[in-house]
């Protein structure tokens, strides 16, 4: 994967002696002793950590942690005390007036919680408002907006004032107007937190089919543990300032780096956080229709099981046959095409735990993770789905 950002030994003091801070910081002291002594506050101490292109990348922790310090030091709204934000390839700490203005219009974009939105325009003038910073020409810029407001399913309320929009609408405002510019990053400080708890998990889903489409390199600020396992492809959770863990969901559930992060997800509920991705198996067994019955047989016999997965020429699933049928097919002469069977539960892999516990307990054959094109990506016995409940490794 390629890197998209790396942050090295970033720091953020504020106060009038940030130098002192650092000096204290790199003797051991801790935030608080230097607070109470000094009177400065250490925001970020000292992280370091690589984020690639196209991930969906969660920075987690409760108030006071630093999270919101450290995004904020992304677009350099907040100016780091000390360290690094290299993003390309390119420090954009040590950017001038020009090439931080052209960095924020071009590759990068900020959804805040409180939406901060214009009330004296419209929903489309929103959505302009920064392409026309840019000098994008009014009917390219309103094209784009109008597009935009599509994706985020808002057309339809181009003409609206945001005061007439409720608090899930507005915030599909501020989203839309971020993606207009098109950028290569997107900034989200804790954008669903003041949604109730329904249209929360509504713009959760819509994100990640978004985000499918769109492949953006997303930093998203939350204090929510079940929000950030459901959105990121990583999670760095964060405590007075550092970072404590970075992981998957599923590495931070079943290898809490120390005690803190043990607490922390000792009352997550699994069913909702693991993925299909995380417990589905290798699809080794797999035989193609032109292998024809004595094909698939074989195939069975080969790896002592009873039924196989059935693909064609491009590799899509077309059915699964058993060995009973196999047989049967043999003796009266028929294709193995003519036996698939198609009683089965196929799912994505960012199906959750929850979603396959109904469909484990009704098949009497492995479920089958695919892609858009029905390619097979892997399986899942009920004894993965056991293990992803308990948090045991395959």
């Amino acid at each position: 994967m390629k890197e998209k950002i790396v942050v090295k030994n970033l720091t953020k003091v504020f106060g009038s002696r940030p130098r002192l801070a650092l000096d204290r910081l790199k003797k051991g002291w801790t935030k608080r002793e230097i607070l109470q002594k000094y009177g400065q506050t250490v925001g970020v101490n000292n992280v370091s950590f690589t984020i690639y292109e196209g991930e969906f990348f969660v920075i987690m922790g409760l108030s006071g942690s630093g999270k919101s310090t450290l995004i904020r030091c992304f677009n350099l709204l907040n100016k780091p005390t000390a360290g690094e934000i290299l993003v390309d390839g390119e420090n954009i700490v040590k950017y001038d007036q020009n090439r931080l203005r052209k960095f924020r219009q071009e590759k990068v974009a900020m959804v805040f919680q409180q939406f901060g939105l214009f009330t004296h325009r419209t929903v489309l003038g929103n959505v302009e408002y920064g392409l026309e910073i840019k000098g994008v020409a009014k009917n390219k810029r309103r094209e784009i907006a109008l597009k935009t407001l599509a994706e985020v399913g808002l057309k339809g309320w181009e003409d609206k004032m945001p005061q007439e929009l409720s608090g899930g609408m507005q915030q599909r405002v501020g989203l839309a107007r971020a993606l207009a510019n098109d950028p290569d990053i997107l900034l989200m400080d804790e954008p669903f937190s003041a949604l109730d708890p329904l249209i929360r998990r509504e713009m959760q889903s819509e994100l990640l089919d978004l985000q499918a489409k769109m492949k953006k390199t997303i930093i998203f600020i939350t204090h929510d543990l079940n929000e950030a396992f459901k959105l990121g492809d990583r999670v760095a959770v964060m405590k007075d300032g550092s970072i404590v863990q970075i992981g998957t969901p599923e590495e931070i559930l079943n290898h809490p780096s120390n005690e803190y992060i043990a607490e922390f997800v000792k009352d997550i509920d699994r069913t909702k956080i693991v993925r299909a991705k995380d417990i589905m198996q290798r699809a080794n067994a797999l035989v193609s229709l032109k292998d024809g019955v004595r094909g698939a047989i074989k195939e069975m016999q080969d790896n002592g099981i009873s039924s196989v997965f059935v693909v064609d020429k491009e590799r899509r699933l077309r059915g699964i046959v058993t060995i009973d049928d196999c047989i049967a097919a043999v003796k009266e002469g028929r294709s193995l095409e003519q036996i698939l069977r198609h009683d089965y539960y196929t799912t994505d892999e960012e199906a959750s735990i929850q979603d396959l516990l109904d469909q484990g307990v009704k098949t009497k054959y492995p479920i089958v993770v695919v892609n858009a094109e029905r390619r097979i990506l892997g399986i899942i016995v009920r004894t993965s789905i056991l293990a992803g409940l308990l948090g045991k490794n395959n």
